[in-house]
């Protein structure tokens, strides 16, 4: 018998559960019309493989994985695309997100299947096709399966858990899958298991699902499993990750750090279904169990196609007319969706019909008076409190210091606060504007970078053309005195030229000089000289008589004069 331990906090809402139960899974009709996201998952948002006008069959791949943490997206039915466009999303905010809006033709057929072997395959080759298969968590965090089945270098594997806790209230889509398909559950946990390589393996449901738990017991005995079914004590939020670990293993998860650093994985039993589903008959994820419950006639659980509008599958339960609205998830976590025509998608596992009746409106918000009564309930073990008053004063880095992102929203606090203060919203609001203030931080240090790589790159081109302009000059410089020193080779130094020429190697403006006064002299001692020729007779006597007359007069005799041209 496994020992079981206990974490901090928790709440016991009641439960309604047994509504959904009385009926077996039923297949919902093909819609008219179906919207599927592009992004259905944690991680990048998968590109479109197809545009407006394309035929396409039930399985065929309409969204291609971008990147690592990313999972594709395929066509729920066979059909025509209408449109690749924005559409409401089943979000709070109501914003806009891509999809592929399909026309059903009605056949619903199948493209080609491919059904592998998964023991045949290597690891690496098995993940990918999970990740091709668009295979995500389904208990509601919807990280793509495929990033998750990567053991850890450093630490060893010891414990493999798989979820069918199903904590919240209203939601049997589990506990259904787990009466009625339990063996396809069990090979898929051992898809899990061999690619892990667990020492132990978990499966853990809360004791208020002994259905549930029978018969995973006689899947895991006919398939000759070593799997441990433990039933876990009926407390919300038993079935969150951290909790069911704490409880399963006794080991506490930091909130710096994930399960595999402890040696432990967790996934969810829907996850295990259609990771098995993938891979054994080739089946990508184009639908889901989605529980109709709340304000209907006949609650019920369906298998739905991705992509369906919502208002169309809660008519199925036969809504009664006061119906004012669906809740997407169960009442602890789950929202009011903006709008009856937002998709179903692959986080969708529950869909409330939504009255004053079923839930009343809740009394004026009141001044917190510090009862604790938040903290004690807590699991986590945070102080609610707190973060609220910081939260409500926008002091967001105080909220901070209190672990608000430690917080997983599960709604405890809000729950048994006297005040009715709620402080889940308080919390979501301080989380977005965090997120939001460090967008803008990022996008001011991108800017700031960018700019930063700007004036480098302009001052190392400057540098660069003025280092370009110094070596044309020095070459210019050279040449000159290049030709100077060869036009001085050719004449004789004159007394003094040798401390001129220093100056002329240094200066290129005297180089020049020199060398022009060196060509200059040179064309003078080529040329032919002048006045060399014999003077005439009557010249020599004209001399003759004039210097006879100077020396009659007495003035003293003249230096020979230079006959001109």
């Amino acid at each position: 018998m496994l020992n079981l331990f206990k974490f901090k906090g928790g709440v016991k809402p009641p439960t309604n559960k047994t509504q959904s139960l009385g009926r077996p899974i039923a297949v919902a009709p093909i819609p008219s019309r179906l919207v599927v996201p592009l992004h259905q998952s944690i991680g990048g948002t998968p590109r479109p493989v197809v545009q407006a006008g394309d035929q396409v069959l039930k399985g065929q791949l309409i969204g291609e994985a971008d990147g690592w943490i990313s999972a594709a997206v395929h066509a729920p039915t066979s059909g025509t695309v209408v449109a690749v466009a924005m559409h409401v999303q089943p979000h709070p905010s109501g914003l806009d997100a891509l999809c592929v809006v399909i026309e059903p033709d009605g056949r619903d057929a199948w493209t080609e299947r491919q059904p592998v072997d998964y023991r045949a395959l290597a690891p690496e080759e098995v993940r990918e096709r999970l990740q091709q298969a668009g295979v995500v968590g389904l208990g509601g965090a919807v990280f793509p399966t495929h990033g998750k089945l990567t053991p850890s270098k450093t630490v060893p594997m010891e414990e493999l858990v798989i979820n069918g806790a199903e904590c919240e209230p209203f939601i049997t889509c589990d506990d259904l899958l787990m009466r009625e398909r339990a063996d396809e559950v069990v090979r898929g946990i051992g898809i899990f298991r061999d690619l892990l390589q667990p020492k132990k393996v978990l499966i853990g449901i809360e004791d208020n699902k002994p259905e549930a738990a029978a018969a995973m017991r006689a899947a895991v005995q006919a398939l000759g499993e070593s799997f441990e079914v433990v039933q876990v004590p009926t407390l919300y939020p038993a079935g969150g990750a951290k909790q069911l670990i704490r409880v399963l293993t006794g080991k506490e998860v930091p909130a710096s750090k994930r399960s595999t650093d402890l040696g432990v994985q967790c996934f969810n039993v829907a996850t295990a279904y259609t990771a098995w589903r993938a891979l054994a008959h080739g089946e990508p994820v184009v639908s889901r169990l989605v529980t109709v419950t709340g304000n209907v006639a006949e609650p019920c659980n369906y298998e739905v196609l991705i992509g369906t509008p919502m208002a169309e599958v809660l008519k199925l339960g036969r809504p009664h007319p006061d119906t004012d609205g669906i809740v997407m998830g169960g009442p602890m976590m789950g929202f009011l969706v903006p709008d009856d025509q937002v998709p179903v998608v692959k986080a969708t596992n529950c869909l409330i019909a939504h009255s004053e009746r079923l839930f009343p409106p809740k009394a004026p918000e009141m001044p917190c008076i510090r009862c604790g009564s938040c903290a004690r309930a807590c699991p986590h073990e945070l102080q609610p409190f707190e973060m609220y008053w910081f939260a409500r004063a926008k002091n967001f880095g105080k909220t901070q210091e209190y672990h608000i992102f430690d917080c997983i929203e599960c709604g405890c606090c809000s729950f048994v606060c006297p005040s009715r203060i709620p402080l889940v919203q308080y919390f979501r609001f301080a989380k977005s504007e965090i997120w939001a203030r460090e967008r803008e931080k990022k996008a001011a240090d991108t800017a700031k970078t960018r700019f930063e790589f700007k004036q480098l790159r302009e001052e190392r081109e400057k540098a660069e053309k003025a280092e370009k302009l110094a070596r044309a000059a020095a070459a210019q410089a050279a040449k000159k005195a290049a030709e100077a020193a060869a036009a001085a080779a050719v004449g004789d130094a004159a007394p003094g030229e040798t401390a001129a020429a220093v100056d002329v190697e240094t200066d290129p403006k005297k180089a020049a000089i020199a060398a022009a006064m060196a060509r200059a002299k040179a064309q003078r001692e080529a040329a032919p000289p002048r006045n060399t020729e014999q003077l005439s007779a009557a010249q020599q006597r004209e001399l003759d008589e004039i210097e006879a007359r100077r020396q009659a007069a007495g003035i003293s005799p003249a230096a020979p004069a230079e006959k001109t041209e």
